[in-house]
């Protein structure tokens, strides 16, 4: 039997050392770059070790108790992980930055606005809502704890206009996540909270029976018609890859997708769109994409793209 090689005490404490070093690292990795205090002790910093990272620079002090890891430059989302953390044990980012992290408006660095039943107050930087909600309204997007889409919504309704509601409704529409019977159910919770008509007469609306789901489809519905009426009609809302369509002509294996005027303001809906056509594509889809600009200025190019796209056969004939 082969001796254990021998092992100092020194040895077993760097290498300790060293996977504490590296899964504080990787914990940072995983959630945007930051990290919170009471993670760090989970991880057997003490008092003394955290302060001595922030003497050094690898911890920097961005809320009271969260710091970032190896630098203070944090992205959107790093800032938005940061404010939650800050706020403890069950807070979420809610309202404007969950609308803004879910993609239905343009995102804004401070305040960042954040929900729990018992949150601390008084944090730079955060407007901390104090709210109960249940597990169905809270979830995890881009590994950050926020409200689902629709909490957002309910709660978007208590602090925007009415305009600013109906387009962000919109977008989710067009983004694929609304889920009309979850949306109800938190309406019908919230009772007669603030918005909450406003919301209601949006889901009235999209209730009602329609040929297309939104004005922007019944745009491009017009314009084929007009312009490319002689070729065959694309079949609407159909489920691909677990994913709703706007048009699909299926011998051509031809997708086109309907990019609203707001679009490109929002990261998140253009990674999520992105994502999206980068499956179609690895599935053996064409997936293109129609901004209302492109249809009101350039119909007949428009019109030209697509009936050359038409002309192939998705086995090349």
């Amino acid at each position: 039997m082969r001796p254990k090689p021998h092992t100092s005490p020194v040895d077993v404490r760097v290498e300790s050392q060293l996977e504490r070093e590296w899964a504080v690292l990787a914990l940072a990795d995983r959630q945007h770059g930051v990290v919170s205090r009471r993670q760090l002790e989970r991880l057997g910093l003490g008092t003394e070790a955290i302060k001595k990272r922030l003497r050094t620079g690898r911890l920097h002090s961005v809320h009271r108790g969260v710091y970032a890891v190896g630098h203070n430059r944090l992205n959107m989302r790093g800032n938005w992980l940061a404010a939650v953390l800050a706020c403890g044990d069950g807070a979420v980012l809610s309202h404007r930055s969950a609308a803004a992290l879910w993609g239905l408006m343009r995102a804004r660095w401070s305040p960042v606005e954040v929900t729990s039943a018992h949150g601390r107050m008084g944090r730079d930087g955060i407007y901390l809502h104090r709210s109960p909600m249940s597990d169905d309204e809270r979830t995890v997007e881009s590994r950050i704890p926020a409200t689902s889409l629709p909490r957002t919504l309910r709660d978007l309704a208590e602090v925007v206009d009415e305009d600013r509601l109906r387009r962000a409704f919109e977008e989710a529409d067009r983004l694929k996540l609304l889920r009309m019977p979850a949306l109800e159910q938190v309406c019908e919770r919230a009772g007669r909270r603030k918005g909450i008509p406003a919301l209601r007469r949006l889901i009235a609306t999209a209730r009602e029976p329609v040929t297309t789901r939104s004005p922007f489809e019944n745009r491009f519905a017009e314009f084929y018609r007009e312009h490319l009426g002689d070729l065959p009609t694309p079949r609407t809302n159909v489920l691909i890859l677990d994913h709703e369509v706007d048009a699909y002509w299926p011998p051509q294996r031809l997708v086109v997708e309907m990019d609203s005027w707001e679009f490109h303001g929002h990261r998140a809906a253009f990674e999520r769109d992105r994502a999206r056509d980068a499956a179609l594509q690895a599935a053996g889809y064409r997936a293109i994409r129609l901004t209302h600009r492109r249809l009101k200025a350039e119909p007949d190019a428009v019109a030209t793209q697509l009936r050359a796209l038409l002309a192939v056969k998705a086995n090349g004939g």
